[in-house]
């Protein structure tokens, strides 16, 4: 997708980290802004530093689903159809899955598979109405996931279970909004220079009946490493690249990229060559269909510009 100029662009978490980076790139783009952030003085703070361009700020509780309604009502009143959604609004728990609370997991998927999937429900029927109209032509949904989607570990796991599920929800949007010329992609930052790590200081009340006391020390070694992430300008522009080649995966760190590869070589390990059973023969016929299908949806995907 090239034509980013004009457009109408609404970015959930955009006032710091990833999506300040997102914000930025995209005023520099011609594109006008709506930055939604649970934060009221965050949204302030990222308007004040914006030189008054074509900007203005929602307060969202992404895990919301009327505020997503009234939200998205109001930046459209204002700015014209949203064509380029960014879900990238997310917190973290640093903390593994045998030591969490039914609020914890509430709180963490709420927000980041849940705030995903109310952006995506809030706004790719109006994407794709208007793309059938003839009313906004093409547009891209860009859904923040991480390397966690990939990389999974002891700690944190509801982080990497919500983000796992980010990656199953954007490669199959992928395959359905292609008939509507609007591309979907799934980023996966690595580190990067952001406040996620004092995510419990946006925690809301009620859930936090069964949380942990917060681990002051920890949180102020999270802070000194996340000064060595990646600048939001940096990964904002690597972002706005993947989306003009429309990738199904935007990497912005190279950090990772053998790591994954050793993943991806032992989940082909994991194989085995077994004798055929009965039916076999009729599933891989099934199965050839489906693949075939799914191939030709990707290569649609992949030629979408």
């Amino acid at each position: 997708m090239q034509d980013f100029a004009g457009r109408t662009a609404f970015v959930t978490g955009g006032a710091n980290g990833v999506g300040l980076g997102i914000v930025r790139g995209l005023l520099n783009e011609g594109v006008k802004v709506a930055i939604a952030d649970i934060r009221q003085d965050a949204i302030d703070k990222t308007l004040a530093s914006l030189d008054n361009r074509e900007v203005m700020g929602v307060q969202l509780d992404v895990a919301s689903r009327e505020g997503f309604k009234e939200a998205a009502d109001k930046v459209e009143a204002e700015f014209g159809p949203v064509s380029l959604l960014f879900n990238n609004a997310g917190i973290n728990l640093f903390q593994p899955i045998e030591e969490s609370s039914y609020d914890d997991w509430d709180w963490v998927m709420g927000v980041n598979l849940g705030g995903v999937i109310n952006g995506v429900m809030t706004f790719a029927p109006r994407m794709k109405e208007r793309a059938l109209s003839g009313e906004v032509k093409g547009g891209h949904i860009t859904n923040t996931a991480s390397m966690a989607a990939f990389i999974a570990g002891g700690s944190p796991g509801i982080y990497n279970t919500a983000k796992f599920a980010v990656r199953g929800l954007s490669y199959s949007l992928r395959h359905s909004m292609v008939d509507y010329g609007i591309g979907v992609s799934m980023v996966c930052p690595g580190l990067v220079k952001s406040y996620i790590y004092a995510s419990d200081d946006i925690r809301p009340d009620n859930l936090k009946g069964d949380m942990k006391p917060v681990d002051t020390k920890a949180v102020e070694r999270l802070a000194g490493l996340h000064e060595f992430g990646m600048e939001p300008d940096v990964i904002g522009e690597r972002i706005l690249d993947g989306i003009r080649e429309n990738r199904a995966n935007i990497f912005p760190h190279p950090d990772h990229k053998d790591e994954v590869a050793e993943l991806f070589d032992e989940v082909l390990a994991d194989y085995r060559d077994y004798p055929k059973d009965a039916g076999y023969d009729q599933r891989v016929a099934f199965e050839k269909m489906r693949r075939d299908g799914f191939a030709e949806t990707r290569r649609k995907a992949r030629d979408l510009k």
